[in-house]
This record gives structure tokens, sequence and C-alpha cells, in this order.
């Protein structure tokens, strides 16, 4: 009697355990930031520590194969339960195809915690699909040794014409002017997107939107005139065009380059990136806003950059959610913040930023007069795709500024 009790107890504590096991929970989140990559993991090791039967994975993934990879994952049932995400066009595809899930339940709890403006990029039809983490902005960002051995200021990049003469004067000093990852081409991108914004103004993706024809109005052709005369400069380094773009992060690093107009991410990037794993030290950092085209109806106040976050998949657990809450704290962000690795979404961090950088960053997106999302995002991923195909074509010799404009709005027509 007492073996078979004994038994009936071995059994019972075999079915508790697996039970129990099966409670478990995994949780996976997906992301493309490498220099966010471990404070993220660690935000996920702090959670892990008190919530039993709960584990969140993070997992970094580079920002190209991410894009490609995506929209197979999202079809699988083996996709991840949190998903980065830049907002826009792309982020709307994705909403409507069903995979991301609808949290407007649980907004009063991240207004309390997410600046408005960014929080409410992740808004569509007044439903709430997501949270902003990051705040971006696409700027220059120059070598200071490299900027004086060319011998040149940098207020002078204010105005194009400025700028152009900038870049002239240095590669006439024996210096690359900018280093540029063509191969991935969006980094191409940013250069047409800031002349179309400086050309058209904050209503020029409205316009072309909602008019026939529109993305083959004036501005989207003298947007690829100007990166044309731009491109008859050569101011890339050598061999941009098959350079990806954390390998031109370790070649501004290595002092290959005096600027590259990018992600405020692209600053540490450079220094892990470099060969000697230090690059150039943020004291030896300047930044400059993209330069106003005099006649145009941008302002250079005006910034380019995104707001990034992320993206619950359908069927992700409860766990999933709970999780995000955490993710976006104060608490939990305030490392990153300190680090100044990006400027956070959340409100309060700005209070620990230290990296004078990263607070002069802060302070341009807060005084922004427009900022506009990345346009390979806004436009949705088949028009945005065409737009950086279009913009390393153009700069590549490879494509008319006419054609240009008439294939972003081949690929509206057909989106």
């Amino acid at each position: 009697m007492l073996v078979k009790a004994l038994s009936g107890l071995a059994v019972a504590f075999a079915m508790s355990l697996a039970s129990a096991q099966a409670a478990d929970v995994t949780v996976r989140m997906l992301h493309v930031n490498e220099t966010g990559d471990p404070y993220w993991k660690k935000i996920a090791e702090d959670y892990n520590a008190t919530h039993k039967g709960v584990k969140v994975i993070v997992d970094y993934m580079e920002n190209e194969a991410y894009k490609a990879k995506l929209p197979t994952l999202l079809q699988s049932e083996d996709r991840p339960d949190i998903i980065y995400s830049w907002a826009g066009g792309v982020m709307r595809a994705q909403i409507e195809a069903g995979y991301i899930q609808d949290i407007t339940a649980h907004k009063a709890e991240f207004d309390q915690v997410i600046y408005p403006a960014p929080l409410g990029a992740y808004e569509v039809d007044g439903k709430l699909y997501g949270v902003s983490v990051q705040l971006s902005e696409v700027l220059l960002i120059y070598n200071k040794a490299l900027l004086a051995k060319a011998g040149v200021d940098p207020a002078q990049m204010k105005t194009w014409d400025g700028f152009l003469d900038v870049l002239k004067k240095t590669k006439g000093a024996g210096v690359t002017p900018l280093i540029m990852g063509g191969a991935d081409k969006w980094p191409m991108h940013f250069f047409y997107s800031y002349l179309l914004m400086r050309l058209g103004g904050p209503d020029v993706l409205t316009t072309a939107e909602t008019t026939e024809g529109g993305f083959k109005a004036q501005p989207f052709v003298d947007a690829g005139a100007k990166l044309k005369e731009l491109a008859a400069l050569e101011p890339f380094q050598d061999g941009w065009l098959g350079t990806k773009y954390l390998p031109s992060q370790g070649q501004f690093g290595d002092g290959k380059g005096m600027m590259a107009l990018q992600l405020n991410g692209f600053i540490p990037g450079q220094q892990k990136n470099a060969t000697d794993g230090k690059g150039i030290p943020n004291d030896q950092i300047g930044l400059a806003p993209f330069p106003e085209l005099p006649g145009g109806k941008g302002k250079i106040t005006d910034t380019l950059g995104g707001v990034q976050g992320f993206l619950l998949t359908k069927d992700a657990p409860p766990e999933a959610l709970d999780f995000l809450k955490y993710f976006v704290s104060a608490e939990a962000q305030k490392a990153s913040a300190e680090a100044g690795v990006y400027v956070p979404a959340t409100k309060g961090t700005d209070a620990f930023i230290k990296n004078p950088l990263v607070a002069e960053i802060a302070r341009a997106i807060s005084n922004s007069t427009w900022h506009q999302n990345f346009l390979d995002q806004d436009l949705g991923p088949s028009v945005g795709r065409v737009v950086n195909d279009v913009s390393v074509a153009i700069a590549a010799g490879d494509m008319t500024p006419e054609d240009g404009a008439q294939q972003i709005q081949d690929a509206w027509d057909q989106r």
C-alpha cells in the first residue's frame, strides 16, 4: 500500500511538474538596434529575475536582414512576440494584414509614461498598436580633426552651396568628405529625403499622396537633381556602392572620412565597429543640421528621423504586453539614457542623459519645426524600397531625376 501511495505521489508530482513547466511562458523580442542590444538584454534579465515562470529572450538582427526576413516571420507560427517598428506605412501594412495586436485598451497606461507625439506615431485610425522607445534624428556627423585638417568652418555648411564648397575644399585637402553605406541603399535615401523636405516643405508628401501624379511634382525631380549635383563631386569613399552600413560605421571610426549624414545611433556604432573598438571619441565629434536651400519651402529646423518602438504580434501572450510596459518605464530606460545610446521616448529620462551629443540631439528634436519619419517607412514597404533604390541609382549616375520621380509614382500607383 505504501509503495502504491508513493507511486501515486510520484505520478502526481510528475504531473504537477509537467503542468508547471507547461505554464512557463517564453516571450521573444526581435530588434535591429546593435548598440542598444546589451542594454535591452539586461532589461529582460532584470524582468525575468522578478517574474517567475516568464522568460523574455531579446534577439538582435542586422537591419537589412530584419527587413528582408520579417514578412516571412510574421506569416510563420514561430513569429516573434514583440517586433521592432519604425511606425509609418510599413506598420500600417502589417496591421492591415492582421499580424499586429490592438493595444488601445492600455493606452491610458502608456500615456502616463511616453511623450504624446512619439506614442501617437503608433496610432492608426484612433487605435494604438505599438509603443515608442527611442527618438532619432538624421544629421551631419563630422570628425572635428579632419574638418580642421581641411581648413573648413562647419558654419559654412548651413546653406547647400556652402555645403558643396566644404566638400570640394575637403577633397582638395586630401580628405574623403563623406562616408556612405551604399550597399544597403537606405543611407543614401537620407540625402534625397532631406533635399525633398528642404525644397517642398511640410506639405510635400501629403500633396503628393493626394494629387494625381503627385510624386512626379517638381520638388521630387529637383531633389534628385540636387542629389546628382552632390554625387558629381565624387565625395564618397572608394567602394561606397559595395559598402554596407555597419562597415561604413567602422570606416568613419577609423578616420577614413570626414563626415556622414546619419542617425545619431551612428555615433556609438562607429566607436564599436572601428578597428580599435574605440573610434572617434565623443569630444571629437561635431553635429550640424542638413543645410537649407534658398527658395525652398522647408526650414533648417525641419528634421528627418524616426520614432522607433515595438509592436505586439498576433497571438503574443499577455506576458509580452506586461514586459513591454516594464521595458518603456523610466527605471528600465535609465541605463540607456545615461550611456547615451539613444534619446528615449519615456518621460523624465532626459534628466538621465549625460552625453552632451545626445543632449544636443534631444534638444534639436524637441525644437524641431517638423519631424519627418523616414520615407522608406512612411510611404510603406513597396514605395519605400523604390525610394531607396532611386536614391542610390541617381547618385551612381544610373538614373535621371525625372526617371526616379516616375518610378516612385509608379510604385505609389501599384501599391
